[in-house]
């Protein structure tokens, strides 16, 4: 999500520059690479280059090809094979072994559904966004069709560049059919040889943190690397203020027992209790447990987890432990506020995103499900 929040800062920059743009997607891959499709990186015609599509193997020659795509104002699809043994024949040392499709596609300030902005449409509101970019395989070396379709909800926005009516009922079929958590390439059937990367994308994660003291700072920072949306919460507004957290969307001060009420919860909402304060924290536990939230974290020893456990009981409440974290983290061996916040962060993103903690040299297979 972070790379998609620079992308779409870069274009705008580079609109009211007037410097023109090209978008560089990673659309299928057929075995190992190090980066999946919806990588994606924007490309000025001076050569700016924001975001990857790979670990910075294939952006010097794609920043070529999509300099060129911007003079032609055509798009164009290239084919990375890096399972020849001879890959010097790029001029680089590649290490995978994949074959990579990257869509280049020259970017039109005056279409209001160019591809930059229908991401930006999909990444507005707090909910899951289906877009639909169609390529051919057969015909790589014809004009693409390209980034033509946005579903987010009940709206469904479709590019100008899709006059084929015929084509966009099969879309909006394969929209409805493939609108689930995770993205895949399909084959249109009776289309010889085209492709759509169904590509689905879910709000960032919304970090709710509970705590404005000293050792939350790096944490916030972190989140903010991360794209993540933060909103600190506390009750003493001389901790919780602006200055302290800049890269806040939202800070809200306030008592225990009326906090919550003046929060938002989605599917993607996370939560963490930082505040040292045992009794604030039971009363905001106490109404989380209202939500369906899949992670809350808990800073501190087990016995205070516990403790919270103990008193939720003992009113009557069901307390979800599998879905509570205390201690929170990941054992990583971390000492001090920083290495906390990185042990914190990455056990959300493993329970986030239904992971096991574990090496990757200990995976079996590839790194890639």
């Amino acid at each position: 999500m972070k790379e998609l929040q620079l992308i779409i800062s870069a274009y705008y920059q580079n609109k009211t520059a007037n410097i023109k743009t090209a978008l560089a997607t990673v659309v299928k891959v057929d075995g190992s690479a190090y980066r999946r499709p919806g990588a994606r990186m924007l490309v000025s015609e001076s050569g700016q280059i924001t975001g990857a599509i790979s670990g910075g193997c294939l952006e010097g020659d794609a920043l070529r090809k999509a300099q060129a795509v911007i003079f032609q104002n055509k798009s164009m699809l290239v084919t990375y094979d890096t399972t020849d043994e001879d890959d010097q024949k790029f001029g680089i040392g590649l290490g995978c072994n994949g074959i990579i499709q990257v869509l280049i596609e020259p970017l039109d300030y005056d279409d209001p559904s160019n591809p930059v902005l229908l991401l930006e449409y999909g990444t507005r509101k707090r909910i899951t966004s289906t877009i639909l970019t169609v390529f051919s395989l057969l015909h790589s070396r014809a004009t693409q069709i390209g980034t033509v379709l946005l579903r987010q909800g009940e709206q469904e926005i479709l590019s100008s560049n899709l006059v084929d009516t015929t084509l966009i009922v099969e879309l909006q079929s394969v929209g409805n059919q493939y609108n689930k958590n995770k993205s895949s390439v399909v084959e249109l059937e009776g289309y010889q040889g085209l492709h759509v990367f169904v590509e689905v994308i879910k709000p960032s994660i919304q970090l709710l943190l509970f705590g404005a003291g000293n050792d939350t700072i790096p944490l916030a920072q972190m989140a903010d690397v991360l794209g993540w949306s933060l909103i600190v919460i506390d009750g003493r507004k001389q901790y919780a203020t602006k200055e302290r957290f800049p890269t806040a969307r939202q800070i809200v001060v306030s008592p225990a027992e009326e906090v919550v009420n003046k929060l938002s919860f989605d599917a993607n909402t996370v939560v963490l209790l930082m505040t040292h304060n045992f009794e604030y924290e039971a009363v905001v536990l106490s109404q989380l447990l209202s939500y369906d939230l899949s992670y809350i974290g808990i800073l501190g020893p087990k016995k205070k987890s516990e403790k919270l456990f103990e008193r939720l009981n003992s009113q009557g409440k069901t307390v979800p432990e599998a879905h509570i974290f205390g201690p929170i983290g990941l054992d990583i061996g971390a000492e001090g506020s920083e290495e906390i916040a990185l042990s914190i962060l990455s056990e959300i993103k493993a329970v986030m995103a239904q992971r096991t903690p574990l090496s990757l040299r200990e995976k079996p297979g590839p790194i890639h499900d």
